[in-house]
């Protein structure tokens, strides 16, 4: 049975994160954005509220919550400032490889103090050249007298320039692609660990987001997540757990910029009306609402498949491009209600149209996303219809009554070149529009033998 209400403690855990949003990140947000910087102050602040590291087993001193839930805060703190929620929750990515992860030892290590202390961690999968192609990872494993030794350069890592631990994936071969990749847990005071210097961006500037270096960085073999040829499924994995993650966020910008044009369409007066009086501007705002509704259903319902410990990665790959797309069309809607105004820096429009862009591009292209997708209508979805050349569309049966369809003497014959279809008791020796041999025909009719074909193929 279907139930889209949330529990009282959801419920509860919801307003608890709303009114943390309103008090704590949307009076900071234009202000770090306009510096380019991250308060920290605000990730610590988060901490203590318990709305960090929720998903760390109890047994750990975590909280135990599940994907929902995090979708659930992530919206609420996004629908704030985009950025620091990117940065709020980068914790749940960078642990997710210690979710998976066979390593008892380190979950029970790292875990335990990441739920005790206020501690970063970040996820470090992408290199200068190298984004959605995990395979292509260059950042080098060496094995060498039981340890591992790093060497490489990671890019675009957020929270890398603040964090303790890193989630690091390298390759042990090049030359082997997905199948030389393994992952380490490393500590960014560990000598030959470097942070970059903050990376400019367009938005999601309050958010810090840097490049990391490793120069002969010596892990030992206790921090190993996934040894090699095991680390690009653990990947793999981490993507299908976070991208949901991915259309909260999404989610929450759209619905922010969709309460403010709402508004502002109350009261903005044009040709002797409120602008909300105008059909054109209730079709925009319609538009924007049902895009923010199903990007929410479908944001949780990919959350709670993982919950349930289903496999996700489909779910999460349409919820991800599609509520990321929407929630572009909506901030740019909402910023053509506001017109001129919407373009300045004195209303928020322009903030989260800057910051919404990246959700496009993190954790999987919209490009990647619909390449899993097509893979799997393609190759792995099972229809309900029959196939074409099987299909009984009878359009001239010699059918009079009711009775008549329980005939079993009546015939069709359905050309799989072309489709027509043949009312007789044998199929013709040609098909008549497409030319094609009588072996070109199935019997789709009575349906018992649908499925039989006569003998040969097409020539």
């Amino acid at each position: 049975m279907l139930d889209f209400t949330l529990t009282p403690e959801q419920m509860a855990l919801q307003q608890k994160t709303r009114d943390f949003a309103l008090k704590e990140v949307l009076p900071v947000a234009w202000h770090y954005d306009a510096k380019d910087e991250i308060p920290v102050f605000v990730l610590r602040k988060a901490f203590d509220a318990g709305l960090m590291n929720s998903d760390i087993p109890k047994e750990f001193g975590g909280k135990g919550y599940g994907l929902l839930e995090s979708a659930i805060m992530t919206e609420e703190i996004a629908a704030a400032c985009p950025g620091l929620a990117t940065s709020i929750f980068d914790n749940s990515l960078g642990m997710e490889p210690l979710h998976l992860t066979g390593n008892a030892d380190l979950k029970k290590k790292y875990f335990s103090d990441i739920a005790n202390n206020f501690k970063l961690i970040c996820f470090a999968t992408s290199e200068p050249l190298m984004g959605s192609d995990v395979s292509g990872i260059r950042c080098h494993a060496e094995q060498k007298d039981g340890d591992y030794i790093l060497n490489g350069t990671k890019f675009w890592i957020t929270n890398g320039g603040v964090a303790d631990y890193i989630s690091v994936f390298a390759t042990a071969d090049p030359d082997k692609a997905h199948e030389g990749i393994c992952a380490f847990l490393v500590e960014r005071n560990w000598p030959g660990v470097t942070a970059g210097r903050p990376i400019p961006k367009m938005g999601q500037r309050c958010s810090n987001t840097v490049g990391i270096h490793f120069d002969n960085v010596r892990v030992p073999p206790e921090n190993v997540l996934a040894p090699p040829g095991k680390g690009f499924v653990l990947a793999m994995q981490t993507f299908a757990r976070t991208r949901p993650i991915i259309g909260a966020f999404a989610t929450g910008a759209a619905r922010s910029a969709m309460e403010y044009a709402i508004d502002y369409a109350k009261k903005r007066r044009a040709f002797g009306s409120k602008i909300a009086n105008f059909q054109a501007i209730q079709f925009k705002i319609a538009e924007m609402y049902q895009k923010v509704e199903t990007s929410r259903l479908l944001t949780w319902k990919s959350a709670w498949e993982a919950d349930q410990g289903i496999d996700p990665t489909i779910n999460a790959s349409i919820t991800k491009f599609y509520a990321t797309e929407a929630a572009q069309e909506v901030v740019n809607e909402a910023l053509q209600i506001f017109a001129g105004y919407g373009y300045t820096e004195f209303f928020p429009i322009e903030k989260l149209l800057r910051d919404m862009r990246l959700f496009r591009i993190y954790e999987g292209t919209s490009e990647i996303q619909r390449i899993i997708v097509s893979g799997y209508a393609l190759n792995g979805y099972r229809p309900v219809m029959p196939p074409l050349e099987e299909l009984p569309l009878l359009k001239n049966m010699p059918i009079e009554s009711e009775d008549d369809w329980k005939r079993t003497d009546q015939k069709a014959w359905r050309c799989r070149i072309c489709g027509y279809t043949h009312y007789e008791d044998e199929p013709p020796q040609n098909c008549p529009y497409c030319f094609f041999p009588k072996s070109a025909f199935n019997q789709v009719w009575p349906p018992e033998k649908s499925s039989e074909q006569t003998d040969g193929k097409p020539d």
